[in-house]
């Protein structure tokens, strides 16, 4: 990384410029390497800004990417441009509590394209970061968004690069746990993330041969997973997989938060494992264990899969700017890349339907989601993409 002068020269080039924001996710380098092998072909220099957002703004930090300096990144986890999910461009908390950017700051970052002679920018994100892209959008800034997020929470695409890998490392910890499981007879409790929705858990869960999975959307209760865990033992299985999204809400309502910012800001969840763990060896006297998986399943490269998304995903973006239709956020949906407005993809989240397919096979398999299949439910028509947020409480976490 280099402090990149403002420079005046004239050159032969177009520009078009690249920033990853928000949590990092497998695939991120993909995406560059892609916009960068694109780009060159159809004649554009790209400008990479550090950072995120914050390489926008005095003093700008970015640099010139070519095949040099993205060669080899396509299979590397991260981002070589750095991110951050903090800072001044800090955007929403959850979907209830979204704000704008401050005017000063969409004029910096206006001044700083304008003197780069950058005439349009990939946004690389998930929902907070999108509706940045948004803002920028809204000002007047010609911005194209590509989804990213490891939650798959963004609605309008099938999947967001990045989901692939981390169910993948999910999957993995649980075929590690059960073989240590089977040798102990112990319920061995696999907390992942998933704030607002339970596409890593769900996933992860079938693939990894999970016998009870709870996530957001469903409600669940303590005598659910009991009710599984003594039928196992009466068919001789004398261990149970357990896997729960972080933000799957206790029975009384509460999600179990890790900390809560002093200043406001999104709180961080986290322990609800240690809290599920502590019940079931109080109700059935058992042995538990509890891994909390955490930023493993951000960090390492990228599944094949997500390759593949993150370069078409690339290629199509760079082929947005160059046909002027800014505002737009790229989508797979099935066997096409298209695009949607921005606007509509951040206007709600994406989560699991209740009732959907692979909540219908998990059942049909005899895993739990630990509630009463008949009554299961978020209450909502379609929850497939509804608006999700978390509600602020104080339930410490079970040490």
């Amino acid at each position: 990384m280099f402090l990149g002068r403002l420079e005046f020269r004239e050159r032969k080039k177009r520009r078009i410029g690249i920033l990853t924001a928000g949590g990092d996710a497998p695939g991120l380098n993909a995406v560059i390497r892609g916009v960068v092998k694109s780009a060159t072909l159809a004649g554009y220099e790209v400008i990479g800004f550090c950072r995120g957002y914050e390489g926008l703004l005095a003093p700008v930090e970015y640099k010139i990417l070519d095949y040099r300096n993205t060669s080899g990144i396509l299979s590397q986890g991260g981002t070589i441009l750095g991110t951050t999910n903090k800072g001044r461009f800090q955007c929403t908390i959850g979907e209830d509590q979204r704000v704008g950017v401050a005017p000063e700051l969409l004029q910096q970052v206006k001044k700083t394209l304008s003197e780069l002679d950058v005439e349009g920018l990939i946004c690389v994100g998930g929902d907070g970061s999108l509706t940045v892209a948004q803002r920028l959008f809204e000002a007047g800034i010609p911005v194209v968004g590509v989804p990213k997020t490891i939650d798959n929470d963004l609605s309008s695409t099938v999947f967001t690069f990045g989901f692939d890998s981390a169910v993948a490392s999910a999957t993995d910890a649980l075929d590690r746990l059960h073989t240590t499981a089977a040798s102990h007879g112990r319920v061995m409790i696999l907390e992942v993330m998933g704030r607002h929705a339970g596409w890593i858990a769900l996933h992860a869960g079938i693939a990894g041969g999970g016998d009870v999975i709870l996530i957001p959307e469903i409600t669940w209760s303590y005598e659910g997973i009991c009710r599984q865990i003594t039928a196992r033992d009466s068919m001789g299985k004398n261990f149970t997989l357990i896997v729960v999204a972080e933000g799957a809400q206790l029975p009384e309502g509460d999600h179990v938060v890790q900390e809560v910012p002093p200043l406001g800001g999104q709180v961080r969840l986290g322990g609800i494992g240690h809290r599920l763990a502590a019940e079931i060896e109080r109700r059935l006297d058992r042995e538990c264990r509890v891994v909390v998986l955490g930023h493993l399943q951000r960090g390492g490269g990228p599944t094949a899969f997500d390759r593949v998304l993150a370069t078409q995903f690339a290629v199509h973006a760079v082929q947005l700017l160059s046909d002027k239709k800014y505002g737009q956020m790229i989508a797979y949906r099935p066997p096409h890349i298209e695009s949607v407005r921005l606007e509509d993809a951040i206007s709600k989240l994406s989560r699991v339907n209740p009732h959907g397919p692979e909540v219908r096979s998990a059942r049909a398999l005899g895993i739990s989601l630990g509630d009463d299949p008949v009554s299961s439910g978020c209450g909502a028509p379609d929850c497939e993409s509804i608006p999700g947020s978390i509600s602020m409480v104080s339930v410490p976490v079970f040490a």
